[in-house]
């Protein structure tokens, strides 16, 4: 056994060395970028009419209805209607809240 580890080393050490790379990437770079991801997808399912949102391309309006993958934006106060992806939206500016039952009754 200590003739074959000898003889063999390097590429023991070479296959280590490329776990460990493995490792490091995933670690720094995937795992991040998938919980963005999630973050991103977690935030677009949590949209709502009446809630201030700015897209990717810098357009800033208020949603008015939501369907499965789209989204119509009122982006001016004459009332302009845009048809948007859900996907194209960089974040929530302001979120309305929810109505409180307390305060109704």
């Amino acid at each position: 056994m200590g003739e074959w580890f000898a003889n063999n080393s390097q590429w023991i050490m070479i296959v280590v060395l490329g776990v460990g790379l493995v490792a490091v990437m995933y670690f720094f770079s995937i795992r991040p970028q998938r919980k963005q991801e999630r973050e991103q997808n977690e935030m677009r399912n949590s949209l709502a009419v009446g809630d201030e949102i700015t897209t990717i391309g810098g357009i800033i309006g208020k949603v008015v209805s939501i369907r499965d993958e789209t989204l119509v934006l009122e982006t001016s106060h004459d009332r302009t209607r845009i048809r948007i992806l859900k996907s194209a939206i960089r974040s929530i500016d302001v979120k309305v809240d929810a109505p409180d039952d307390t305060t109704s009754k």
